[in-house]
């Protein structure tokens, strides 16, 4: 029965090791070579730990190893290597990607000045009195001459649908029709009989133009270009009179050898070249430009491309960057820096008091004070900028400052100085419970000897508590503190939820507030910028915070002494 079961382990191993390196290797050649290498690297762990007798208790590790590799690793490395890229708005796709649109997406055709037009004909086939989505097309030539549209094939698929098809002509010979008074009025073909639906020519059709045009026209027409016998490619375009024309098109860029310039020489490459204007097309910083009538440089579309160091030396060396960069930083150390110190203060204040053996009450109060802790942050935060930051009805404004001391209303929102100041108020509200219960537990864990030995040496309240409470306090609270530090450094949630970072910086490029942490500035950056996201500008901020935070961390625990107590 063991070999059994043993058997079907090694079957249900082969078959997941089948299925990953299937999808590594898809994940591959779509280009997502650093989630392929993940996995390819979780395959020979995961072989290796159920293979090898001596790596049997590291099976038990395998689901941790796989969320470590996907949810962790994975994502460091995508953005390290976004850091490095101009990916963001205008940069989405690959240079492939970009390349193939170009040269095949109907957006980017136009119709020549000698182009020729073709009456058409739609044939559809009915449910009932209803008429289908299921059609035929008949195209007219200039001389007359009657051909029918094959079946559409796919050239460009995204997302499962279709992008640009094909279709080409087939003479009328080979299909089966039926005429009226020598009218066509319907077509039969694999069973299935189509009946004359809409012409553009014919004025008795115009009653269905809207059908066409809604259901046929531009979900499916649109994204067709009709091949004929001479391989002149048609398409249906508006004309002047609102109506849509089956015209000859052609393709506005095309692939040829042309001569360009590159470090100071004169090179021969294949180019993308304007059909219309026969001029390559300038290709810089992961932008492809065509060229407007007065030579001017027009964008086309853009494509992920390497920029080395770029992102990162714009945070110094852009103005417009830096300074709001710097604004942020040290407003985000201030934060942080308050939000602990508030906390701490506060919440050992409290600690204290309820340390106390002859107060009555404690539990009561205790359950009090840590009220702002177990109610979710969020709906804290949005209770106080709604009813007590409110400018017009908040109980700050309305009933206090206006009522009780007939002043302005203070611009909580609005003003940076007080948004920042209620900010912190918030950040304090939501932290000193953490504060007061961590504080308490390293208050009753110090022996009542020490006080009672200094009272007898005849040290007083004050020096019992600089010279015993608090330094024994700190050998516990420190690496706390430090954390909080780290914490509140990257407390996205209550920023974002109370002021959004604002009010906004004047006279900045990137939608810095006034308020903004380093965390909500990479956020309004990757997702939420005016100009577009910038997926790569806000990686390499992400980086900087890493370091910044693992730099002070390491600094506050190298002077609380944190890693000499690891060591004891």
């Amino acid at each position: 029965m063991a070999k059994f079961w043993k058997l079907i382990g090694y079957l249900l191993l082969a078959l997941f090791n089948a299925f990953s390196i299937w999808g590594a290797l898809f994940l591959f050649s779509r280009g997502f070579y650093e989630l392929s290498i993940t996995f390819f690297v979780l395959i020979i762990l995961i072989d290796y730990f159920v293979l090898n007798s001596r790596a049997y208790p590291y099976r038990y590790m395998i689901p941790a190893v796989i969320l470590l590799f996907i949810l962790v690793l994975y994502p460091i490395a995508f953005t390290i290597k976004t850091a490095f890229t101009n990916y963001g708005t205008g940069h989405i796709m690959t240079r492939q990607e970009v390349l193939d649109r170009l040269l095949t997406d109907p957006v980017y055709t136009y119709v020549p000045d000698n182009a020729k037009s073709y009456d058409y004909q739609i044939f559809v086939r009915y449910n009932g009195i209803d008429a289908t989505e299921d059609f035929k097309m008949i195209v007219v030539n200039e001389n007359g001459e009657k051909y029918i549209v094959g079946n559409i094939k796919p050239v460009r698929m995204q997302a499962g649908k279709m992008i640009l098809g094909e279709a080409e002509l087939i003479d009328m010979e080979k299909v089966q029709t039926i005429t009226e008074n020598g009218k066509l009025i319907a077509i039969v073909e694999d069973g299935k009989t189509y009946n004359y639906f809409y012409s553009p020519s014919d004025k008795e059709t115009a009653i269905n133009e809207v059908f066409f045009k809604s259901k046929i026209a531009f979900p499916i027409l649109s994204k067709v270009e009709i091949v004929d016998n001479q391989r002149n490619r048609l398409s249906l375009r508006f004309s002047s009179d609102g109506s849509l024309k089956l015209v000859q098109i052609k393709h506005l860029y095309r692939l040829a050898l042309s001569e360009v310039v590159e470090n100071g020489k004169t090179v021969v490459k294949t180019t993308l070249v304007n059909d219309r204007t026969n001029k390559p097309l300038l290709e810089e910083e992961g932008m492809f430009y065509d060229f407007d009538e007065k030579g001017e440089k027009v964008p086309v579309l853009g494509y992920i491309s390497y920029v080395g160091s770029k992102n990162f030396t714009k945070i110094f060396t852009d103005p417009t960057v830096s300074g709001p960069f710097t604004k942020i930083f040290l407003w985000n150390f201030t934060y942080a820096a308050l939000s602990v110190l508030f906390t701490f203060v506060i919440g050992l204040s409290f600690a204290l008091v309820l340390n106390n053996n002859t107060l009555r009450g404690r539990t009561i109060y205790r359950t009090l004070l840590i009220i702002p802790w177990a109610i979710p942050a969020f709906i804290s935060v949005l209770i106080w900028k709604n009813g007590f930051f409110n400018e017009t009805y908040g109980v700050f404004n309305r009933f206090i400052v206006t009522n009780l001391f007939n002043g302005d209303p203070v611009k909580w929102m609005t003003n940076p100085f007080w948004a920042k100041v209620a900010v912190l108020i918030v950040n304090t509200w939501l932290g000193f419970p953490y504060m007061m219960t961590v504080s308490l537990g390293a208050l009753q864990s110090i022996p009542d000897e020490l006080y009672e030995a200094a009272s007898i040496d005849g040290a007083s309240k004050s020096k019992r508590f600089w010279k015993i409470t608090f330094p024994l306090l700190m050998t516990t609270i420190a690496p706390l503190l430090v954390g909080s530090f780290a914490f509140n450094f990257n407390n996205f949630v209550n920023i974002y939820l109370l002021t959004a970072g604002g009010p906004a910086i004047p006279n900045t490029t990137t939608p810095a507030g006034a308020t903004d942490i380093l965390i909500s500035y990479t956020y309004k950056l990757a997702f939420e910028a005016g100009r577009g996201q910038d997926f790569g500008f806000a990686s390499a901020i992400s980086i900087l915070i890493f370091f910044i935070v693992a730099g002070i961390s390491f600094v506050n625990f190298r002077i609380s002494g944190s890693f000499e107590e690891v060591n004891r």
